[in-house]
């Protein structure tokens, strides 16, 4: 397995176990991988009542450089809000509640059940 695959295996097993923590957490999962042409994704698009989430998820495997929470760059952020924007124009106008920005982080320990901590509102 190449070096790629192994990450793209991972992302996809973190975003699995993301959005069962959101359905666990009561949101309604509507969309995951959703693409806009070159723009980027967004991972999960779930609905929290009457708000629109947009959930970006960052797995890593313990002892990785960086903390899976460090990942949301102002850039980011930015990004995140545009695709939102757009997936919001796709799908027939924004919800009552506006739109929310969260982060999952999943982190892999060598031995053990996976960590998985939502952050709300990250931006």
């Amino acid at each position: 397995m190449t070096t790629h695959q192994a990450r793209s295996a991972l992302g996809r097993y973190g975003e699995g176990l993301a959005a069962r923590r959101l359905a666990e957490a009561g949101m309604t999962v509507l969309e995951r991988n959703w693409r806009c042409g070159r723009t980027g994704e967004i991972d999960i698009v779930a609905r929290d009542g009457d708000v629109l989430v947009v959930c970006e998820v960052k797995s890593r495997r313990a002892g990785a450089f960086q903390h899976p929470m460090a990942a949301v760059t102002p850039e980011k952020a930015e990004r995140l809000r545009g695709l939102a924007e757009r997936w919001i124009q796709s799908h027939g106008g924004a919800p009552p509640g506006g739109v929310r920005i969260d982060l999952v982080g999943v982190l892999l320990p060598r031995r053990g059940a996976p960590l998985v901590e939502h952050v709300r509102g990250v931006a």
